[in-house]
C-alpha cells in the first residue's frame, strides 16, 4: 500500500535543480538590472548574497524561499530610485525564460505517479504565471492536478494555506498528502499543516538543515515512489 493519496511540490530547488536553473538567471537579471555598471551589480549581490563570480547563491539569500515580490524589495535596495513594482514585474517576466533543468525525467516521473493513482500538485513561492511558464516549458503543466503560485490567493509558505487549499481542491485528507520540497520554508508549511514532509537536496539547504523537519531526506524526487512503498 501506498503511504500517500497525493503529493505536493514545490518548484525551485524541488522539480528543478536550483542553481542551475536559478543561479544562472540571476546573473543576467543583476546585469540587466544594473545596466553592466560593476558596481551596482555588487551592490545588487550583496543584498541577494549571490557570488557574482562562482555565479551561485549562497545559502543565506533571502530570494531563495522568499516570494516575486520579496526578491523584488530585497534588489530594490541596491536600486535606489527604481520602483519595487517595475523591478518585480522585470523578475515575473524574465523569470519566466530562465533555464530550467529538471531534477529528473519529469514526464515519464509524473506518469508514473499518477498510474499509482496519486492526485499531484505545485506550490510555489513564485508567482502562478512563472510556475504555469516553467512547467508548461518542461511540458508538464498537464500532469498536475493544482498549481499555485504566492499569488493564487492561498498565501505563501511557510504558512499552511496553500497545502491546506491542495487538500480541499483534491478532496484528500492532510495526513494523507506529502509535502515536497528543498527548504525549511516548505517543510514547516507541511509540518504546519499536517502533512507527511520529504527534503530533498536538488536546493541550497543541507541534509543538517532539512532533517529536523522531514519524514525523510533524498537525494531527489526521483527516490520518492520507492519510499511511497516502502
Amino acid at each position: 500500500m501506498s503511504r500517500a493519496d497525493g503529493i505536493l511540490f514545490d518548484k525551485d530547488g524541488t522539480l528543478f535543480d536550483f542553481h542551475a536553473t536559478w543561479s544562472v538567471w540571476a546573473h543576467g537579471v543583476i546585469h540587466d538590472l544594473s545596466k553592466g555598471a560593476p558596481d551596482v551589480m555588487a551592490r545588487m549581490a550583496r543584498e541577494a548574497h549571490y557570488d557574482l563570480e562562482a555565479r551561485r547563491f549562497h545559502p543565506t539569500s533571502p530570494i531563495i524561499a522568499g516570494t516575486n515580490r520579496e526578491a523584488a524589495e530585497c534588489l530594490g535596495r541596491a536600486l535606489p530610485g527604481r520602483a519595487v513594482d517595475e523591478i518585480e514585474d522585470h523578475l515575473r517576466l524574465s523569470a519566466a525564460t530562465a533555464p530550467l533543468a529538471p531534477a529528473v525525467p519529469l514526464a515519464p516521473y509524473l506518469e508514473g505517479l499518477a498510474a499509482r493513482g496519486l492526485r499531484l500538485g505545485v506550490m510555489t513561492n513564485d508567482t502562478e504565471y512563472g510556475a504555469r511558464a516553467h512547467l508548461g516549458a518542461a511540458g508538464v503543466l498537464g500532469h498536475f492536478d493544482f498549481i499555485a503560485g504566492f499569488d493564487s490567493g492561498f498565501g505563501a509558505k511557510p504558512a499552511p494555506g496553500p497545502l491546506l487549499a491542495f487538500a480541499r481542491a483534491m478532496a484528500l485528507e492532510p495526513a494523507r498528502v506529502i509535502m515536497v520540497g528543498d527548504s525549511t520554508h516548505d517543510l514547516m508549511a507541511g509540518r504546519a499543516a499536517g502533512m507527511q514532509c520529504v527534503g530533498v537536496l536538488t536546493g541550497t539547504a543541507t541534509r543538517g538543515d532539512l532533517e529536523p523537519l522531514a519524514d525523510i531526506v533524498l537525494p531527489d524526487i526521483g527516490h520518492i515512489p520507492d519510499w511511497l512503498t516502502a
